[in-house]
């Protein structure tokens, strides 16, 4: 609105300009020539606005002169009041422009500063959610980083530990007595204390490293334990064929040496069981024999001696202590037995003694029915004489005052 004003008063401003010029230009080519042929320039030399001075000519037509700088006056006076009207209504405008303005600014400041509260409250939300959530996350990272720490301590527990372990099993009588101890701990969580004795003499002077006592058949069983650990390292960092094979030959002999030793030693007969178990602590081991060594598997087969490894002693045990309990069944069923022929010959003495009583129960009965029958003859007896009639006697008189006769 305030441009159009701005406009419209440029193009009134032009309009004027324009016709002052035009009454310049009308003005200029009525005016009157000198002698010498020069135009005089009315109204802007010396003698402007005042009437020929002496001496000087007067110019035709000056009456004409002086109606058109009247009138020329009196347009500039109109003119300076129409732009001093102009003036008051630009500034009116002006005025409500600037307060157009400052309503529109007022408006748009609150339109601004409820947008950036509404934004400032969701930025305010939004971080909250965020930091309660990063919070979440912190929270759950630290728990992790604790489980991540406890496992690097048990990783660093476990690294000493297989250190201390690969020590162990690096010396032939610590390797020894690492696969005693894991046989003694099998059997230990197993079996009963009865069924089984750890470093036991046998006859020939052998001591077994375990003797699982089972009833006959099959009769007390030797395990022995035997760790080839050094063959079965060389075969598997064996890095060609020819070490390969070298290894597996001397892993074959060192089973087959442990097992012949094995069936020599703690197959006693008459002592114990026709066959005895060979212990290999570590199932590596065993799966190596089993899975590249049939034939070696097959000998000690063939010798008596079963080879066992931690899982495979396991399930050996778990059937030991099934044949246990089936032997102890069968102690418990024989003295069932016993108890139950005695309790037949108890029952056949008591029919007896009730055959006896019924046979007095029978006597009294026949007893009690003679009574009876005795009882039945009194009865009828004393309805006969019941039933017999008796002849009256006749009394004598009594008379008043007298006494009775006494009677004979």
């Amino acid at each position: 609105m305030a441009i159009d004003s701005l406009f419209g008063v440029f193009i009134l401003v032009g309009g004027l300009g324009l016709a002052g010029g035009a009454v310049f230009l009308f003005l200029r080519s009525n005016q009157p020539r000198r002698s010498d042929g020069e135009m005089v320039e009315p109204g802007f030399g010396p003698g402007f606005g005042r009437g020929p001075s002496r001496g000087e000519p007067a110019f035709e037509g000056g009456g004409d002169q002086t109606s058109l700088a009247y009138r020329l006056s009196q347009s500039q006076a109109e003119l300076a009041g129409r732009l001093a009207h102009m003036a008051e209504v630009q500034a009116a405008h002006q005025a409500q422009l600037a307060e157009q303005l400052q309503a529109q600014e007022r408006h748009v400041t609150r339109v601004l500063e409820e947008r950036l509260a509404d934004v400032i409250q969701r930025v305010g939300e939004g971080l909250l959610v965020s930091s309660e959530k990063a919070a979440a996350q912190m929270h759950d990272l630290r728990e992790r980083l604790a489980v991540i720490d406890a496992a690097q301590r048990t990783i660093t527990d476990l690294s000493s530990q297989i250190v201390s372990l690969q020590d162990i099993l690096s010396n032939k009588q610590a390797r020894g007595a690492f696969g005693e101890v894991q046989l003694q701990d099998l059997v230990q969580d197993i079996l009963p204390p009865s069924a089984y004795s750890f470093q036991a003499v046998l006859s020939n002077g052998r001591r077994a490293d375990c003797l699982l006592v089972l009833p006959n058949p099959p009769g007390v069983i030797a395990v022995d334990s035997k760790f080839p650990l050094e063959s079965y390292y060389a075969l598997r960092d064996a890095t060609d064929d020819a070490s390969r094979q070298s290894a597996a030959k001397g892993l074959a002999s060192d089973v087959l040496k442990h097992v012949k030793d094995i069936a020599d030693r703690y197959i006693v007969p008459g002592e114990t069981a026709d066959s005895a178990l060979m212990f290999l602590p570590s199932e590596a081991v065993y799966a190596e024999l089993h899975a590249h060594f049939p034939d070696v598997v097959a000998k000690s087969h063939r010798a008596k001696v079963w080879i066992v490894s931690p899982t495979t002693l396991m399930a050996t045990l778990n059937t030991v202590r099934a044949i246990l309990k089936d032997a102890r069944m069968q102690q418990q069923a024989t003295v069932i037995q016993q108890e139950v022929l005695r309790l037949l010959e108890d029952v056949r003495r008591l029919d007896g003694r009730v055959g006896k009583l019924a046979s007095h129960f029978s006597q009294v009965q026949e007893d009690v029915r003679q009574i009876q029958m005795s009882t039945d003859k009194v009865l009828r007896r004393a309805d006969s004489i019941e039933q017999v009639q008796v002849g009256e006697v006749d009394q004598p008189e009594e008379h008043p005052g007298e006494l009775p006769a006494n009677p004979v």
